[in-house]
């Protein structure tokens, strides 16, 4: 598939170039980011020690006209040591057209739902590209057709999606990995990668609160991962997936909740649900506070967020050079030392060059527990990043 969205990307573009007299917009991103592991790996495989480094290119192109736009993104990045991690993708390679009240797309693109901060529940478009990073914030470019109609009663969207997407898991060769080697994914529907996905979103906005209701039909994103004896398959079986998410602005506050009910392998409820209160010019500067709360809760045994209550806090420097930082934990409510914490920090050297940490700690004493093989793979990344 890869193969073959990178030729009708070529293709696109020549075509764009030759019948089209509007320009092209380019931009994109270069990045170096080193990864430094607090503790050595227990296991003898060959995963580095400390460190891991890598390179990551993002070139994107865009052409803008009155009733269209063309947009491509490629991703490529080079790791030092997970071969899984050295990897490349096509993010976007879409045509957009549009005309009274609505739009239609076609093409490969991502698409985000959810409101919360800890876990977003109702995102199913996109696959998660987990070797990018450990949040799940990163995504696979999803083949789709999308249809677009914007009323006075709301927003109703309709996705067609050709094509499922593995999830991308790192390799034993580097850090973050399973406990066991990965072998090849097995599938519920006979026809594999080859389904036809469906997916439908309406969205509104009434007076201080932002609703959207969806419904998903096709391959479940997150595998069942089946330990054997040779390793680890990840399982794809099909599902179903009713979701909510509903934001309420009221001045200084957000209130937020995200809940789905799947029938999958298994049925089950989950949701997400808190606040986020900014303090606005806190100490008498030009710096925000906001307070995050959130609590979690999962239906199923031995999964993350299954009973979960995550605090953090965001403070905006509102300087010139966009200083920000995030520190947040999320703890197990049922396990006192079941947590993990993150940091986030971020700002611009100058109009063209950005730098970013981010740091995660894992802690678990119970082997059942999901985060017990992460225990000791707390890490520190810098990331140095050029925008042209």
């Amino acid at each position: 598939m890869k193969h073959t969205a990178l030729c009708s990307a070529a293709v696109l573009l020549a075509w764009s170039h030759s019948a089209n007299a509007e320009p092209w917009q380019q931009s994109g991103e270069v990045q170096i980011q080193q990864r430094m592991f607090v503790h050595s790996q227990d296991l003898v495989n060959e995963a580095p020690t400390h460190w891991q480094g890598s390179a990551m290119v993002e070139p994107h192109w865009q052409q803008v006209k009155d009733t269209s736009l063309t947009s491509i993104k490629l991703f490529a990045r080079i790791d030092s040591h997970d071969k899984e991690r050295t990897h490349w993708d096509i993010r976007e390679l879409s045509y957009l057209t549009y005309w009274d009240d609505y739009e239609f797309k076609v093409g490969i693109d991502k698409v985000f739902w959810g409101v919360t901060e800890s876990q977003h529940l109702v995102d199913v478009i996109n696959q998660t590209d987990s070797i990018e990073g450990f949040d799940g914030e990163d995504k696979l470019g999803q083949p789709m057709i999308q249809f677009k109609a914007v009323k006075d009663i709301g927003t109703f969207d309709i996705w067609l999606l050709p094509y499922f997407r593995e999830r991308t898991l790192p390799s034993t060769e580097g850090r973050l990995a399973l406990p066991a080697p990965l072998l090849d994914a097995q599938y519920e529907s006979s026809n594999e990668q080859r389904t036809l996905d469906f997916a439908v979103r309406y969205s509104h906005t009434l007076e201080d609160w932002d609703i959207g209701l969806s419904y998903f039909d096709g391959v479940n994103r997150e595998p069942y991962l089946q330990t054997g004896f040779n390793g680890i398959t990840p399982f794809y079986a099909n599902m179903q997936q009713l979701g909510t998410d509903i934001q309420g602005v009221f001045g200084d506050w957000l209130l937020k909740f995200e809940g789905i009910y799947r029938d999958s392998l298994e049925s089950h409820f989950a949701m997400t649900t808190g606040f986020e209160y900014t303090q606005v010019g806190i100490f008498n500067t030009i710096m925000d506070l906001g307070w995050i709360a959130e609590y979690s809760f999962d239906e199923r045994d031995n999964t993350f967020n299954q009973n979960d209550l995550f605090v953090g806090w965001r403070l905006a420097f509102n300087d010139i050079d966009g200083y920000e930082v995030l520190f947040g934990i999320n703890q197990d409510l049922d396990a006192q030392h079941t947590f993990s914490a993150k940091l986030e920090a971020s700002g611009r050297l100058s109009d063209s060059w950005k730098w970013q940490l981010d740091a995660w700690a894992f802690a678990s004493d119970k082997p059942i527990d999901p985060l017990f093989t992460l225990k000791d793979e707390d890490f520190v990344e810098v990331s140095l990043s050029y925008y042209f």
